[in-house]
């Protein structure tokens, strides 16, 4: 191996460690540390890379294990349900973008040739920024979410056309019609391929691979079919990364994409981080520097156009002013795949090296700033909806027409934006229990209003919307958004409204526990703990440990690792659940072939044996409150336990135990 790769790559490791930990501190994302990174070691400032372009390899690397993750999490049928968007919405954002930034580029004195080919440079936003944003927020698959993606796959498919037009504006000649048919051929053949692959080549492929039990195996294999298939559409034409997000699609659908993308996820990383690098390698710090107002007003420009652009795209979609904010400030930046352009039309003489350096520092500003136009969308959108603004524009030109809740009361309300949330209903429901669901993507929300259950589409964190639902009167409230802020600022609105419903939380971090208890939660459940708890299940059951002990053992690290925040939630009047933590009630039932079925509470000796008490005794719907010691239990009751975590499983094990035949 060569000393100057590997010298380069020492370089950048450490000064996006160092960069990255900085940022980190002061909660900066890191897209922008790995930018600040290639422009430091550039060749305009420092010039520590002495190997440009073997750090442009790893960097197109990156960009197609990216796309190739987004794939397998994005599925071919969605894909082809947002086919209207892609089409529609990519191609109206495309046209008005570029036909907009022409007329401001002759402002500064453009030809119309180099006008029209910088509108196509502006049009195109950075695929690679926004979607690994959009992933790591977990919104991919939200409304706005689809409709940025939908967006972005146009402008990728587009890219094909920009670069035959682009020789065509230099003034070369060549037979445009005959290139158009070859690459429409090409086009239909990947598809064709694409839909072979996704319904029978890759599940029997990765069924076959993962028969023979070699995770090594797999990994080579998931790499290869990536690489393969985005050199095979490389080679027909269209991008890398383009492919390899193909590619994705092709596993997405199989019961095999989520151990592929598990084991993806440290190789994008890392490759990922040397894309931005490359693309901050790019800015000449000595052209910013001569003409720092001219930057800045065009950085400005861009920013504004796009996002009100995007914005009305967004609106024409039928989106909300919510979502028209997010979506326009999405991709308000320019992408990528706007640099392989502009190198080929400073090639053919269509832009000045003076206009090439001028995109470069605008196009690497504002992708710098997308994290944090990201990051301030929605706080945007809410601050400006309080305005007074005409109810057209608050709703959306397709308004989704609300279903009349009849007034209900100590019931559950679901609130959440993702797949949990409708599982969780479909549960409640195959139990009879009386709910309402909060749902914020309108797509979601109608597919549920068809099925008849009560749902109310809109942000949880209005009041309105809350009390469209009756989180008023509910007994209890589930809040899933996994945002913590956003949890917190529901969770505040409920306690307001209610003060003494149930509210129960998921979040994603152990660390966000206190903060959603001192807000008003009664109990929240970390998803990274609980799953480390069904880990911690299942190999106690693989080492055939008794039921009993792995129940007790689970409600003891429960209560070591969160237990402290139990019923620290803001409450009135007494509770003896609130004063002493350790103590819970929980409901079990007495199945008819249980061995205590039939017997009274005295020869059950809970108390005397798991140090619990029986409290109460359901018989249908009878409730039977302090029972005496004589009280006999019934087959299909259901008694109230109450005693520690830990006892409370063991005296459940002991009620739930069969007689011998």
């Amino acid at each position: 191996m060569e000393m100057g790769v590997l010298k380069d790559i020492v370089i950048i490791f450490a000064l996006s460690t160092f960069v990255n930990f900085i940022f980190t501190r002061l909660k900066v994302p890191a897209i922008i540390g790995y930018l600040i990174t290639g422009i430091i070691a550039g060749p305009y400032l420092l010039g520590l890379i002495s190997s440009p372009e073997n750090v442009e390899v790893m960097a197109e690397i990156g960009v197609i294990l990216l796309m190739f993750t987004i794939g397998l999490e994005f599925s071919l049928n969605h894909l082809l349900n947002i086919r209207r968007i892609v089409f529609l919405g990519g191609f109206m954002q495309l046209l008005l973008t570029a036909g907009v930034t022409m007329l401001v580029a002759r402002i500064y004195n453009l030809e119309w040739t180099e006008a029209v080919f910088v509108g196509f440079l502006t049009a195109l936003s950075s695929t690679a920024v926004v979607l690994k944003l959009l992933q790591e927020r977990s919104e991919l698959t939200t409304h706005y979410g689809k409709t940025v993606v939908g967006i972005l796959i146009f402008q990728d498919i587009i890219l094909i056309p920009l670069l035959l037009i682009t020789p065509i504006l230099g003034g070369a000649d060549g037979a445009v019609g005959h290139t158009l048919l070859v690459m429409t051929l090409k086009a239909l053949a990947i598809i064709a391929f694409i839909w072979v692959g996704n319904r029978w080549l890759m599940p029997w492929l990765l069924h076959l691979i993962a028969m023979t039990r070699s995770q090594e195996l797999f990994l080579m294999s998931i790499l290869l079919i990536c690489l393969a298939v985005a050199m095979l559409t490389h080679e027909l034409g269209m991008s890398l990364a383009f492919g390899a997000f193909l590619a994705g699609l092709m596993i997405s659908d199989t019961e095999y994409s989520h151990n592929a993308f598990g084991n993806l996820i440290p190789f994008k990383d890392v490759f990922t981080s040397f894309f931005f690098v490359s693309i901050g390698m790019l800015l000449d710090l000595g052209f910013v520097y001569e003409h720092p107002w001219l930057v800045i007003a065009t950085v400005l420009i861009v920013l504004l156009l796009k996002t009100m652009i995007g914005g009305l795209t967004a609106f024409a979609l039928g989106h909300t002013f919510f979502g028209t904010v997010v979506i326009g400030l999405s991709i308000a930046q320019v992408g990528e795949f706007s640099f392989i352009l502009a190198r080929l039309g400073l090639d053919y003489e269509i832009i000045t090296p003076y206009h090439y350096q001028l995109f470069l520092s605008v196009a690497i500003t504002s992708m710098a700033l997308s994290p944090l136009l990201i990051q301030s969308s929605r706080p945007l959108a809410r601050l400006i909806l309080k305005l007074p603004l005409p109810p057209f524009l608050v709703d959306g030109l397709f308004p989704l027409k609300q279903v009349e809740i009849p007034e209900i009361n100590k019931h559950v309300v679901l609130i959440g934006k993702d797949s949990r949330a409708i599982n969780l209903a479909a549960m409640i429901k195959t139990m009879g229990l009386p709910f309402t669901a909060i749902v914020f993507d309108p797509d979601r929300a109608r597919s549920e209003m068809d099925k008849g259950n009560l749902v109310v589409f809109g942000d949880a964190t209005n009041e309105p919307v809350l009390r469209q639902a009756f989180v008023h009167t509910a007994e209890m409230v589930v809040v899933s958004v996994g945002n913590p802020i956003t949890s917190m600022a529901i969770i505040e609105h409920i306690r307001s409204m209610n003060k003494h419903a149930n509210i129960i939380v998921r979040t994603r971090h152990i660390t966000d526990i206190e903060d959603l208890y001192r807000m008003g939660a009664n109990q929240v459940i970390p998803e990274e703990f609980e799953t480390a708890i069904d880990f911690f299940e299942r190999i106690l059951g693989k080492y055939l440990i008794p039921r009993m002990d792995i129940e007790r053992a689970i409600a003891r690290t429960r209560e070591d690792n969160y237990g402290i925040f139990r019923d620290k939630g803001k409450m009135s009047g007494y509770s003896l659940l609130k004063d002493i933590p350790d103590i819970e009630i929980a409901a079990v039932m007495v199945e008819e072939k249980s061995l205590f079925a039939g017997k009274s509470i005295a020869e059950t000796a809970l108390r005397k044996t798991c140090g619990v008490t029986m409290v109460a005794i359901r018989n249908g719907d009878q409730v039977i409150p302090n029972p005496e010691p004589s009280t006999i239990i019934r087959g299909n009751n259901i008694v109230y336990l109450l005693g520690k975590p830990e006892m409370i499983a063991v005296a459940t094990n002991i009620l739930t135990e069969s007689r011998p035949d």
